[in-house]
């Protein structure tokens, strides 16, 4: 039996019985003691064993992200035309024009992202006439920062069959201009048309399926991050993850969740035909045991589901709430069902109102009899006061995505369709702390930039803008202290996730997943985290990542 004694380090466990170590001994891919303690704590390990010199650095659990889209980021950065959300229109032109100038006749320009404070701009015939001019003849589809919306040039609207005669789908909008002709700009479901008409001629092969999460995974592992939630899992995701794990190459812990709705990717299949084959794709590694349910769409766009108006606007009114994708009926039928399936559910909510319905359903679950299935409110950036204790009353948890809210484009322009005082009261983390909530970390990469886990636990902390663009802080009495912050990122998300037995702390008989930084977050001043560079990625004993 091989035995490794990683030595000479400030190891920081995450067990409260033991926080802290200078060694770590692993078997076989499990922690088997620490400061060289055998399994049963009584004697030193005085085998021969393969040691290991830190060279004093600190160590801590592998970090973990309990919302991102790992294949869809993989896949963007192999093969999309990418851009940042800050690019101005002119810097989007340029961008679509020169990754265009290198495609082969006929294929489609897709990716992104387009900063939502763009799209009111964008929505018009003459910039459409801009978008056609920069693509050189090819289809043009990017999405939003938020991947909930999208823009099209008129040689994709045409492939799509969209024109001024088109309906807009049940949970979409085309945007069109005073004549009534579409001008690019697809909100939510408006762009899955589009999205099926790239489908259909631009699919990625199972090879490339393969490669894109494996390279999502990559990626990961350079932040230090051993488990994930793929939080809108696809059948190519799935399939890609299983042959990855029977190939020896997927070395993290990823839970899936399985679409049951899908107004944005254009999946197929999704629901029950998607559900039916997730026990397929089960494999050591690969656990899909959520179902991911979009209950209502996002702020910017005023898809999201809220208790009190929106600012009026001339499309609008002066009383419009947005509203839900399912109703109370169908989202409790979908959660009854699924739960006797034994699967938890992943809700999106961006509103108040989708918070509230999640809660209300959960409330009647629970009466039932469903106390094993957990559900998780993903996002929830707008909770109402009352519904705050009912999270740890229910047993839901707070899957919290710190880049969707801190100071940044999103934030900027939530404040253009929502009262000021209602707009800055985003992500009441603290208050649902201290009501006894569980809080779990993600990213929602690739809608963020980079799921760099210290640009969430920083943002956790000083609820300001990590990278210093944006100015000010966004409501700070509800920061969250480093060790709390840590916590969101590592026990609490393995604990959301259902891998508590496995992963989140460093302690006998768990998987050997841990990071070796840089430095010492407990000797870090706060707004200097986002600094923090992973140096090595353990996974169950094994280095995954290694800085240059």
């Amino acid at each position: 039996m091989s035995v490794q004694i990683f030595g000479n380090a400030r190891i920081w466990t995450q067990d409260p019985r033991r926080p802290w170590a200078s060694s770590l001994t692993v078997s076989a891919g499990r922690i088997i003691g620490l400061d060289e303690a055998s399994l049963d704590g009584e004697a030193r390990y005085d085998g021969e064993a393969e040691r290991i010199d830190l060279h004093g650095a600190f160590v801590m659990p592998g970090l973990h992200d309990v919302h991102n889209h790992h294949f869809l980021a993989g896949a963007a950065d192999l093969f999309d035309c990418s851009f940042l959300p800050t690019a101005s229109l002119p810097e989007v032109l340029t961008a679509v024009s020169a990754w265009a100038e290198q495609l082969p006749e006929g294929a489609w320009v897709f990716g992104g992202s387009v900063g939502s404070g763009l799209l009111n701009e964008l929505s018009s015939a003459e910039v459409l006439s801009q978008l056609d001019a920069a693509s050189l003849g090819h289809p043009v589809l990017l999405t939003d920062d938020s991947k909930h919306n999208r823009w099209a040039n008129s040689t994709a609207l045409r492939l799509a069959g969209i024109d001024s005669s088109t309906s807009d789908p049940i949970g979409g909008q085309i945007l069109r201009d005073p004549q009534g002709n579409p001008t690019g700009v697809l909100i939510e479901a408006a762009g899955v048309l589009v999205e099926q008409a790239r489908a259909a001629v631009d699919q990625l092969s199972q090879e490339d399926s393969a490669r894109a999460s494996a390279r999502g995974i990559e990626i990961l592992h350079s932040h230090g991050i051993t488990a994930f939630q793929d939080a809108a899992a696809s059948l190519p995701t799935m399939r890609a993850l299983k042959q990855l794990d029977e190939a020896g190459g997927l070395k993290a812990w990823v839970v899936s969740s399985m679409l049951i709705n899908d107004f944005i990717f254009g999946a197929d299949p999704v629901g029950n035909e998607l559900i039916k084959h997730g026990e397929e794709f089960r494999s050591l590694h690969h656990r899909p045991d959520f179902v991911k349910i979009f209950l209502d769409g996002v702020p910017p766009s005023r898809t999201a589901a809220f208790l009190e108006p929106y600012l009026p606007d001339q499309q609008h009114g002066d009383h419009f709430l947005g509203h839900p994708t399912l109703g109370p009926g169908e989202l409790l039928d979908w959660l009854r069902r699924t739960g006797e399936q034994g699967l938890s559910a992943k809700i999106h909510c961006t509103g108040d109102a989708a918070v509230r319905l999640v809660l209300d359903a959960v409330e009647v679950l629970r009466a039932e009899g469903f106390t094993e299935t957990s559900y998780q409110i993903a996002h929830g950036q707008f909770v109402h006061p009352d519904d705050i204790p009912r999270f740890a009353a229910l047993g839901v948890h707070a899957d919290i995505s710190p880049p969707l809210w801190f100071p940044g484009v999103i934030a900027e322009a939530i404040k253009t369709v929502l009262p000021a005082e209602r707009a800055v009261r985003m992500q009441p983390n603290r208050d649902l702390l201290n009501a006894g909530a569980l809080l779990a970390g993600g990213s929602d990469w690739p809608v963020s930039v980079s799921p760099n886990p210290w640009e969430g636990i920083q943002g956790l902390v000083t609820r300001a803008d990590p990278s210093g663009v944006f100015p000010d802080t966004l409501w700070p009495e509800q920061a969250l202290d480093l060790s709390e912050a840590l916590t969101v990122y590592t026990t609490a998300a393995a604990h959301a996730m259902h891998l508590e037995e496995l992963t989140g702390s460093l302690e006998p008989g768990k998987s050997a997943d841990f990071v070796v930084l840089d430095r010492n977050p407990f000797e870090t001043v706060a707004e200097q985290l986002v600094q923090t560079k992973t140096l090595q990625t353990w996974f169950a004993g094994e280095l995954v990542f290694q800085a240059g």
